[in-house]
């Protein structure tokens, strides 16, 4: 039986359909890859839930959960509606650009098989958005009106944090093209902008009642430190996939880049992710001897190398994250000095880390070359980008939160503190073995206030 030779056409051809099948795989890899480090950050949440139910008293350990649980649900549906379109119209600042494609009710933003990126990069982003929620969930418990928390969660988590990724992450973002900006891992885009927030908010929110007497700090201890320290353990697992969404899977020949398209590889980041822990962990510890803040140094940590993690030596990477540990340490004794009542330390361990992270990239990889033009990382960009960061956090954070206090729809009654978040918001109890079994509490805020009680 005659074989029939094979011509340059069919070879061709052949060629061309094995090519793409290849390209068709390369687009699910790239897809299975961000969806995974997509599922692996909603560990993020079900950490700062441990967390934060544990860092408060019995009286109001749900009212720290359900906070958490609604920051995430409502960031995501904000996030869809105009969260993405920030992140593509505002690169240049605070005129916005055409970015029809991120609105949505366009093709890309639903099922389209030939769009394999913009659902999967959506969902990775609006999880960074719901991180910022849950960082200043944990700083303003016990006191702060569910409803307030959550209009201030979308303001910051679909909003503040996203135009700071506009500006300092997208590929024509300002402070990359004008000052050579480098945050690979969010130190400044996701963690300074959450917690110069809180700061402002905490500003007006002021302490829990009892924090201070006459001027005095007092100790409010939590209620369950086990689960506290089980959460934050949660929250490092889920940072391997944050970080893991803050690297670019590149088909073809290109590889793995940065945000920036700079050249780089998980190994990289591996090596500096847990050096930064283990540093963290140890300078928290030796800084205070006390669990919570031991373990909340993995977070100082990680955080504190975060933004060069493709640049750093391991060794260089392990000696910042112990210094700034103490650095951390410090800056929430100064702010409990200053009468700032931040329960869980969010400003330190993310907002001061954060700043401190970019502005250490400037000091030790100043003179890098950036790609496409863009100018070298310099210590004068980086300094400057930090401060930007930080006001960009804190003014909204701060003037939100004031008109929110002005409306009285900040903060619960002191009556309704005193008693308990759970009893009044909540209507439920987390132990319930523990509360007698009559109650003539009040069922809720309004009742509360009402009363005059």
């Amino acid at each position: 039986m005659a074989t029939e030779t094979p011509t340059l056409e069919s070879l061709q051809a052949s060629l061309d359909a094995q090519q793409a099948i290849f390209n068709m795989h390369q687009a699910m890899n790239v897809e299975v890859f961000y969806w995974w480090c997509t599922a692996i950050m909603v560990m993020i949440h079900a950490g700062f839930l441990a967390y934060e139910m544990g860092a408060s008293r019995s009286k109001n350990a749900l009212a720290a959960g359900v906070k958490n649980i609604l920051a995430l649900a409502v960031i995501i549906p904000t996030f869809y509606l105009f969260g993405w379109w920030i992140y593509n119209a505002f690169p240049g600042g605070i005129i916005p650009a055409e970015a029809a494609s991120a609105l949505p009710w366009s093709q890309s933003m639903g099922p389209d098989v030939q769009d394999m990126g913009t659902g999967i990069f959506w969902a990775a982003f609006a999880l960074f958005g719901a991180t910022t929620g849950s960082i200043m969930s944990g700083a303003v418990i016990e006191r702060i009106r569910v409803s307030a928390f959550l209009i201030l969660t979308v303001i910051l988590g679909s909003g503040v944090w996203i135009l700071a990724g506009a500006w300092g992450w997208h590929p024509d973002g300002w402070m990359l093209t004008e000052l050579g900006y480098h945050d690979v891992g969010a130190s400044g885009v996701v963690h300074a902008i959450a917690g110069f927030f809180t700061l402002g908010v905490l500003i007006n929110l002021g302490p829990r009642v009892g924090k201070f007497i006459n001027g005095v700090p007092q100790q409010i201890r939590a209620h369950n430190l086990p689960m506290t320290l089980i959460g934050l353990m949660m929250i490092i697992f889920g940072f391997f996939g944050f970080l893991g969404g803050c690297i670019i899977f590149n088909g073809g020949e290109t590889g793995w880049t940065t945000i920036y398209n700079n050249p780089t590889n998980l190994s990289a980041f591996a090596f500096n992710t847990l050096m930064g822990f283990a540093g963290g962990v140890i300078g928290c510890y030796i800084a205070t001897r006390d669990p919570f803040w031991t373990m909340s140094g993995g977070l100082v940590g990680i955080i504190s190398v975060a933004a060069g993690l493709d640049l750093y030596d391991p060794g260089l990477a392990f000696i910042i994250a112990t210094c700034v540990s103490f650095i951390a340490v410090g800056a929430a004794k100064l702010l409990e000095k200053k009468g700032i009542d931040d329960a869980v330390g969010a400003v330190a361990v993310h907002g001061v880390t954060g700043v401190v992270a970019v502005i250490l990239v400037g000091v030790f990889a100043g003179g890098t070359p950036n790609v496409g033009g863009n100018p070298a990382i310099s210590l004068y960009g980086q300094t400057v980008c930090a401060i930007v960061m930080a006001v960009l956090g804190f003014v909204p954070g701060y003037f939100v939160s004031y008109l929110l206090k002005k409306f009285n729809m900040l903060r619960v009654p002191e009556n309704v503190e005193v008693l308990g978040l759970d009893e009044v918001e909540i209507l439920t109890h987390p132990y319930p073995e523990t509360v007698p079994a009559k109650s003539s509490a009040p069922t809720n805020v309004g009742d509360l206030e009402a009363k005059g009680a």
